[in-house]
């Protein structure tokens, strides 16, 4: 029993699917919309080629229908088809490539603007090198003034110490000359008055002698 009421309601199921299932109005022609399953029946109205329909109750010959509007009829069930018209497909395809080249103007544009960044960074890019190679320069020619620099600084240094000592040395030189240039003329002070006294001494003496002889 319980298989029984399961197998109905896969039934009931398959059945509502299939009834939900969504035809176009094939590419032949325009056909009728009518009140019931017969060419008797009243027109209600014309579905183009191309009419989206809800089937609701499918059948060999004659389907009921319901329209996007919510109105209902049946038609014949050979002018139904499950694949959408050509027409249709070309316009989902217009509109894709619409889409499409929309965006691929989009794309271009945004390309445009990136050339263009890039072109302005590329020239900011080539004045920071220049920038770069002229500090580079200046930094070196500002390392060999300062090499050169403190070369002289300490040539500078170490002839003021030759200076310093050679002004030492000779200042201990003058000041032994000095000694020495006195000591000179003292000797030579010396010898003059020794010399000087010999005179004296010996004039005396030949005046001594003189004067015995004039006594003999």
């Amino acid at each position: 029993m319980r298989f029984i009421i399961f197998l109905g309601s896969c039934m009931v199921l398959l059945c509502s699917s299939v009834q939900a299932e969504t035809m176009y109005v094939n590419d032949n022609m325009k056909i009728t919309l009518r009140t019931g399953p017969g060419i008797e029946r009243k027109i209600l109205s014309m579905l183009k080629i191309g009419q989206e329909v809800e089937v609701i109750q499918p059948d060999d010959q004659w389907s009921q229908v319901k329209l996007p509007n919510g109105t209902e009829g049946w038609v014949l069930s050979r002018f139904l088809t499950s694949d959408k018209p050509c027409y249709l497909e070309l316009e989902i395809l217009r509109q894709k490539n619409k889409a499409l080249m929309s965006q691929s103007n989009i794309l271009f544009e945004e390309n445009k603007v990136y050339k263009e960044q890039s072109k302005r960074l590329g020239i900011e890019l080539s004045e920071a090198k220049d920038m770069l190679a002229k500090i580079t320069e200046s930094y070196n020619i500002l390392k060999n003034d300062s090499e050169g620099f403190l070369e002289l600084k300490s040539e500078y240094e170490q002839i003021s110490m030759q200076l310093a000592e050679q002004t030492e040395i000779e200042g201990k030189t003058e000041a032994r000359l000095s000694k020495l240039l006195s000591h000179n003329n003292i000797i030579w002070f010396l010898s003059g008055a020794g010399v000087l006294l010999v005179g004296i001494l010996i004039g005396v003496s030949a005046r001594r002698q003189r004067r015995k002889s004039s006594l003999l």
